[in-house]
């Protein structure tokens, strides 16, 4: 099994920074890159980040599960390792990303929704909307689905009763200017 390396958790950050970058702001790529990225000035902005990051997060998450996941050496646990970029993008960027419960057993107490902003959002992704955002004085929210496929089930559904693909979210939030 190919262990997630830090240097491949860093190349996944910069990918992001990249994507994440407005058009105008200099793109300077590095591993070991502190500058930040400005903050977004319009909700259009902010949304297209968003977008972008929960197209990442989403991918990686996708290949994380197919090409690392060992059946014998559940000890890695791919969601779990992306929390890891979540944690840079968060004390980097002041960009905070985090799983969310839609239809799924409580694995993780911290991926239950705890405000009005993530229960509404668990249920309209539980609806099959393809997101949910919301926006304030100062920070753009946006939330949008994770396909669990069913050979994800049996660790994030274990009492379940059909193989049917279900939903877990993805929440981003990031400051406004």
């Amino acid at each position: 099994m190919m262990k997630i390396t830090g240097t491949m958790l860093a190349i996944a950050i910069c990918t992001a920074t990249f994507l994440c970058t407005r058009a105008d702001a200099p793109v300077t790529p590095s591993l070991t890159t502190t500058s930040r990225v400005p903050p977004a000035t319009t909700v259009a902005e902010a949304r297209a980040r968003a977008m972008l990051l929960h197209e990442s997060i989403h991918g990686t998450l996708q290949v994380v599960h197919r090409d690392f996941f060992d059946e014998d050496n559940t000890h890695a646990i791919p969601s779990a390792s992306l929390e890891d970029v979540f944690d840079e993008f968060s004390e980097n960027y002041d960009v905070t990303l985090k799983w969310l419960i839609v239809e799924t057993d409580i694995i993780n107490v911290d991926h239950q929704p705890i405000d009005d902003f993530e229960r509404l959002a668990a249920k309209a992704l539980k609806e099959g909307k393809p997101n949910y955002e919301s926006v304030d004085a100062s920070r753009y929210r946006f939330a949008a689905p994770i396909r669990l496929a069913s050979q994800c089930l049996k660790c994030h559904v274990k009492h379940r009763t059909d193989t049917n693909a279900r939903t877990a979210g993805l929440t981003i939030s990031m400051p406004l200017e």
